[in-house]
């Protein structure tokens, strides 16, 4: 009914951990003026819209001026 599983050998796994490469990965590619250009105008771009975004939000999230003086009806002062 039940079979009695085989074993699974982990040796190559450690002789993974050991083993290492002799071939260096190849160089990377120096970028181009047209991509170091389109890469500084999205920075700019994005903390532009950050700083404009703060600017603009400021006087939306200060506390309203309280009224000089209060309307009261004759219903305040009772009879």
């Amino acid at each position: 009914m039940f079979r009695r599983r085989e074993a699974v050998p982990f040796a190559f796994v450690a002789e993974a951990d050991r083993f290492r490469s002799n071939i260096t990965p190849p160089p990377r590619e120096r970028a181009t003026a047209a991509q170091l250009a389109a890469r500084s105008l999205v920075g700019l771009t994005v903390l532009a819209g950050l700083a404009g975004s703060l600017i603009l939000g400021l006087p939306a999230l200060a506390p309203a001026e309280a009224p000089s003086h209060t309307q009261q009806t004759e219903a305040a002062h009772g009879p």
